[in-house]
C-alpha cells in the first residue's frame, strides 16, 4: 500500500467519518481525500515527476498532514523537515534530498528566507496559510498552488509499488554530525502498520491523539488508525492540560507520548480528576521510561501503556510491549518487565551479536540487531554508511541490549554512551534507572567523564520535580544502595531542566560540552 491508500481505505468505510480534527473543526474522510487529489493534480501540473521528493516543513496540522496524501497521489516521496531544527540543518537536508517542492507554514518564513537562495533545486516554494498578497516573496499560497496546476484528476498508478519505489525519505543524524536519509519504502510501512494492527487493541473505529509532531512517531502512526476508518485529532503545540482534555472529550483511545511528556502528565494535577476510561492503547517510546514511573503510570493513568521501540532505519517495531505484557498471569504488575522494550515483534527476528557480528549467549549483553521487511532499503546517496549499518543481512542499531529468559528485549545503552571505569563496563541506562527511582527527580541523563584515575567517571545530571531538592551525597547514597558503588555516580550536577532535542530526546552530547571534558580542580 502506498501512503495515500490508508486514507483511501478508511474512506471506503465511511467517507462522511470524521477524519482529521483540530481546534474543534472536523474534515471528514471525503474532505481529506479531494484535498490530496488537488494537491496531487497541483504538483503534477508544476511538473512534479515520479519519485521527486516534496518537502514539508511545519508544525502539527491537519492541510500539511493531508498534503502528504497528496504528495503519494502524484507519486512524489514526502520528506518530513522538523521545524525545530536549526536553519543551516534543514539546508542540508533539503540540498541532501534533492527537494524539487517545499511547503512550509509562515510562522516559518523566516527560516525559509535564510536558506531558499541556497537550495536552487526547488521550483516551487508554497505558504500553506497564507493569503495570495502576504505569501512570502517567490512563494505560492496554499491557494494559487491549488489553482495552478493541473486541474484533472492525476490516474492511479496501477500495481503493487516497486521494490524501489520510496514512500518517505526521512533525516537522522549520522556518526559524523553530517545527516543521512533514511529510505523508506512503501513496504516498510506496511508492515509496521501490519505489527501495529496485529500487536495492539483496537476495538472499534480509533480516535488517535496526535500531540507528538506528525513529522516523527505521531504521524506514522496515524497510517494504521486511518486504515480502520479512525479519527486523528491534531494538537498544534504540545500542552498537558489540553491534552487531558482532549482524551476526555473526544473519547480517545489511542495517542503517544515520548516518557518525558508523560512525566509531565503525571505531574499535571487535571490527571486523576480526567476521566481516562475510553483510552486502549497509551504507547510511549523514542527513549527509556522510568520504570518507577511507568508504574505509577499503569495505576494512574490506567493498564493502557504500551511500549514501541524502533528507530528511523526500522520505523516504531522493532519489539513491542503491549499492554498486557505489563501485568503477570495473576494480574499483578510485571515490575521486572517494566525496564525491558517488550518482545521482538513477529514480523521482525532480532539477533544479540558480538563485536565480530556472532550471536551471543542468552543473557549476554551485544549489539542488537534486526531482520525484517520492517527495516529500509539503505540511506540515500550514501553507500559507506548503508554497508556499515547493513551488514550480512542484518541492521545493526547501535544498542547494546540482551534478551532475557521470557525472551523479553532489555536495551541498556547506546554502544556511544557505555561508560568504563575502573575496567568495569557500566550502563548508563541502568544507572538512569536507578536515579528515577528518587521521588524528587523528574528527570536525569548519565554520562562519562574522563578521569585520570579510573578512566572514565559515572556523572549523572538531574532534573528535580518543580520544587524538590536534590541533594548530591544523598542521591549517590541513594543510587549506591541499589546497584553498587562502582555503578553510582561520583558526580552530581542539579539542573532546572536537560537539554533536549526536536522530539525531546535528552542531549548527552551537549551535556558532555556543559560540564567540560577535563576533570575538575
Amino acid at each position: 500500500m502506498r501512503l495515500h491508500d490508508y486514507l483511501d481505505k478508511g474512506a471506503s468505510l465511511g467517507p462522511d467519518r470524521p477524519c482529521l480534527t483540530t481546534d474543534g473543526t472536523t474534515m471528514s474522510y471525503a474532505d481529506v481525500v479531494g484535498l490530496s487529489h488537488q494537491v496531487a493534480a497541483a504538483l503534477v501540473g508544476r511538473g512534479l515527476r515520479v519519485g521527486a521528493r516534496v518537502a514539508i516543513l511545519s508544525a502539527n496540522d491537519p492541510v500539511a498532514f493531508t498534503c502528504v496524501f497528496g504528495i503519494s497521489r502524484a507519486g512524489g516521496v514526502w520528506c518530513p523537515i522538523n521545524p525545530r531544527n536549526e536553519a543551516a540543518e534543514n539546508q542540508e537536508l533539503l540540498e541532501l534530498f534533492g527537494a524539487e517542492v517545499v511547503l512550509y507554514q509562515s510562522g516559518f518564513a523566516p527560516l525559509v528566507a535564510a536558506i531558499r537562495d541556497q537550495l536552487p533545486a526547488v521550483h516551487t516554494w508554497v505558504c500553506l496559510d497564507s493569503d495570495p498578497d502576504s505569501a512570502d516573496d517567490g512563494s505560492l499560497s496554499f491557494a494559487e498552488l491549488l489553482t495552478s496546476g493541473a486541474t484533472a484528476p492525476v490516474p492511479e498508478r496501477p500495481g503493487r509499488p516497486g521494490a524501489d519505489e520510496l514512500a518517505m525519505l526521512v533525516g537522522t543524524g549520522g556518526t559524523t554530525g553530517r545527516p543521512k536519509g533514511v529510505m523508506l519504502t512503501p513496504g516498510n510501512l506496511e508492515t509496521m502498520t501490519a505489527l501495529t494492527l496485529m500487536g495492539y487493541p483496537f476495538d472499534g473505529p480509533p480516535v488517535y491523539l496526535a500531540l507528538a509532531p506528525l513529522t516523527h512517531a505521531a504521524g506514522v502512526l496515524c497510517f494504521p488508525v486511518l486504515s480502520l476508518g479512525g479519527e486523528v485529532v491534531i494538537m498544534r503545540a504540545p500542552d498537558v492540560t489540553g491534552f487531558l482534555r482532549l482524551v476526555h472529550e473526544h473519547r480517545v483511545t489511542h495517542t503517544f507520548l515520548p516518557p518525558t511528556l508523560i512525566y509531565m502528565v503525571l505531574g499535571s494535577p487535571d490527571l486523576d480528576a480526567t476521566d481516562l476510561s475510553s483510552l486502549q492503547c497509551f504507547w510511549y517510546g523514542a527513549a527509556p521510561m522510568s520504570a518507577s514511573r511507568l508504574e505509577e503510570a499503569l495505576t494512574r493513568i490506567g493498564p493502557v501503556m504500551a511500549q514501541l521501540f524502533g528507530q528511523t532505519e526500522a520505523p516504531m517495531m522493532i519489539s513491542m510491549m503491549p499492554p498486557a505484557d505489563h501485568f503477570r498471569a495473576d494480574g499483578s504488575v510485571a515490575t521486572e518487565r517494566l525496564a525491558s522494550a517488550g518482545r521482538p515483534a513477529p514480523l521482525v527476528i532480532v539477533a544479540i551479536l558480538d563485536k565480530d557480528d556472532r550471536p551471543v549467549p542468552a543473557g549476554e549483553r551485544g549489539e542488537i540487531c534486526a531482520r525484517s521487511s520492517l527495516v529500509m532499503t539503505g540511506y540515500w546517496e550514501n553507500a559507506d554508511e548503508t554497508a556499515r549499518t547493513l551488514r550480512n543481512g542484518w541492521l545493526h542499531t547501535g544498542d547494546i541490549g540482551f534478551l532475557d529468559e521470557e525472551g523479553f528485549l532489555h536495551i541498556v545503552d547506546r554502544a556511544k554512551d557505555m561508560i568504563i571505569t575502573g575496567g568495569f563496563n557500566v550502563y548508563s541506562t541502568e544507572v538512569e534507572q536507578a536515579v528515577l527511582a528518587h521521588e524528587s527527580v523528574q528527570d536525569c541523563a548519565v554520562v562519562g567523564r574522563p578521569d585520570d584515575k579510573w578512566g572514565e567517571r559515572v556523572v549523572v545530571v538531574v532534573q528535580p520535580y518543580a520544587g524538590a531538592t536534590v541533594d548530591p551525597d544523598d542521591l549517590t547514597a541513594f543510587v549506591k544502595q541499589r546497584i553498587g558503588s562502582v555503578k553510582a555516580p561520583k558526580e552530581v550536577h542539579v539542573w532546572p531542566d536537560l537539554p533536549r532535542s526536536k522530539v525531546g530526546k535528552v542531549l548527552k552530547t551537549e551535556i558532555k560540552e556543559r560540564i567540560g571534558e577535563r576533570e575538575p580542580s
